[in-house]
């Protein structure tokens, strides 16, 4: 894709966001991930490095979504881009559409391998849902869908996890650690012994079932509720 046509969609997708009231709302329009439609929005690298951009397939899904002709994405709409920057906010905060009160982020591994540098300044879009906890949870617990059967079975693929950055990681809670030169974070039960820290699978079939969590190690929280949403 040149450079020309990427920025007018970049542009026009400014304007679908102001028209839907959020990036998450118009997401949910066009029924694809809110957190990869922030992504494309600031343009954040792909595995090759290059900028995220609007592609044709979700050109389409937007122009669906928001009764738009087709190749509308295509063209510049320079008039209804300027009212969207005269209103001064053009990243419109869901929760002026949505009540996120008690409500909790669902978001990707590798944004959890990071929420401490991001939590700040987190936007709504950026999570895929939004999810409740029936238990006491901190305002900076998120959610994470666990991927594979390393903790089954007391932990399944597929299920949500509460993850509480504020609550103290003690021995045989189950946290979710960053480790060294990763860009994801996983998900283990914290063992302390003898001075030392260790992380355990919990399914007895694992391979690597123990591994020594070393200093460059970092505790992004600590599980305090797992559900699943039928």
């Amino acid at each position: 894709m040149n450079r020309r046509r990427s920025q007018v969609r970049l542009q026009n997708l400014e304007i679908l966001i102001a028209e839907a009231g959020s990036g998450l709302n118009l997401a949910r329009k066009a029924e694809t991930s809110g957190s990869y439609l922030s992504q494309v929005r600031r343009q954040l690298p792909t595995a090759k490095g290059t900028p995220r951009n609007v592609g044709d397939e979700l050109a389409n899904k937007l122009e669906q979504a928001m009764g738009k002709p087709e190749g509308w994405m295509d063209e510049p709409h320079e008039d209804l881009l300027a009212e969207v920057m005269e209103k001064g906010d053009r990243k419109p905060n869901v929760e002026a559409a949505l009540d996120l009160k008690g409500l909790y982020p669902l978001i990707s591994w590798v944004q959890a391998g990071e929420w401490s540098e991001i939590a700040g300044a987190f936007d709504s879009a950026d999570a895929e849902d939004w999810l409740p906890c029936p238990v006491r949870c901190g305002k900076g617990t998120f959610v994470l869908r666990v991927k594979g059967q390393s903790m089954e079975p007391r932990f399944h693929n597929g299920e949500y996890i509460f993850v509480d950055p504020d609550v103290a990681a003690d021995n045989g809670k189950f946290v979710v650690v960053r480790l060294e030169d990763t860009q994801e974070a996983t998900f283990k039960q914290l063992i302390v012994e003898g001075g030392r820290m260790y992380l355990r699978a919990l399914n007895p079939d694992w391979p690597t079932r123990i591994m020594e969590v070393t200093e460059n190690a970092f505790i992004c929280g600590v599980v305090v509720f797992k559900g699943e949403i039928i």
